[in-house]
């Protein structure tokens, strides 16, 4: 379960560029709940990401994974708690270290890591029989550098890694928007069978809203720092792109319409 509750964050506070990205941004998430999210550039999507990793904290607001209160709680604090993907298949991973390597520093996320092998004899059996999962041949190539992967076997790799150790939400920020479109929906079926086999707190930031509406079961929308749309159960099951795009007009020109009152 994930809470948000009057999250803020303002960069460069004070001067001409002052941008604010979270304005009071409130979001409930239900333990084993698929949610993508959609929303124009600017509207506060990557700093919601991060405000959840840690890898900023937020300026007022709370926010509490699994009944934990970790607002000010640091990317490595909160470690085993949030799994993440990330959009640049070069990201998540080291090019430089084997895929067994990458496997076994994932293994130990969220612990206290010392110096050993990367992996023994049991856990080498163990990436292979996940790696074959992915019908792409790797669990023979645990050797490899992850380096000499393509983009689309690099983050189906990342999706593994980020799964081999419990956590209570798994970010996906627009993971498969440098792929081609053939990568992309292998990486995105086997997004949705990962999550649905471990039963995932998931949280998917696409800019496609075809995607948006096919996979996971709720849908946001994030407009000038907060959620302006909130669509889940037979409404969004019965809704195709075009009424998606006219509800966020409509949302979108309420919001602008209140933020202009709050000016006068």
């Amino acid at each position: 379960m994930m809470r948000a509750t009057g999250l803020t964050k303002t960069f460069n506070p004070g001067t001409p560029i002052e941008t604010r990205a979270l304005r009071g941004l409130d979001l409930e998430i239900p333990q084993g709940q698929f949610v993508t999210v959609i929303g124009s550039n600017g509207a506060g999507k990557s700093t919601f990401l991060n405000a959840i990793s840690g890898d900023l904290i937020v300026d007022e607001g709370r926010l509490e994974i699994a009944g934990r209160d970790v607002t000010r709680q640091n990317a490595w604090q909160r470690a085993g708690l949030v799994a993440r993907v990330f959009q640049d298949p070069m990201a998540g991973t080291c090019e430089g270290l084997t895929i067994e390597e990458n496997l076994a520093l994932a293994m130990s996320r969220g612990q206290r890591r010392g110096f050993r092998a990367a992996a023994n004899a049991s856990e080498r059996d163990f990436f292979r029989s996940k790696l074959a999962t992915l019908k792409l041949g790797l669990e023979n190539r645990l050797a490899d550098r992850m380096g000499l992967l393509s983009g689309g076997q690099r983050q189906a790799v990342s999706l593994l890694m980020a799964s081999l150790q419990p956590s209570q939400i798994l970010l996906l920020d627009e993971h498969t928007a440098a792929l081609d479109p053939r990568t992309a929906a292998f990486v995105l079926e086997l997004t949705d069978s990962i999550v649905k086999e471990q039963q995932l707190t998931t949280l998917m930031v696409t800019h496609s809203m075809r995607q948006a509406l096919d996979h996971g079961e709720r849908t946001i929308m994030l407009h000038q720092g907060r959620v302006v749309l909130d669509v889940s159960g037979d409404e969004r099951a019965h809704m195709d792109v075009p009424d998606l795009l006219a509800m966020f007009e409509r949302v979108r020109g309420e919001a602008i319409s209140d933020d202009a009152l709050l000016l006068d």
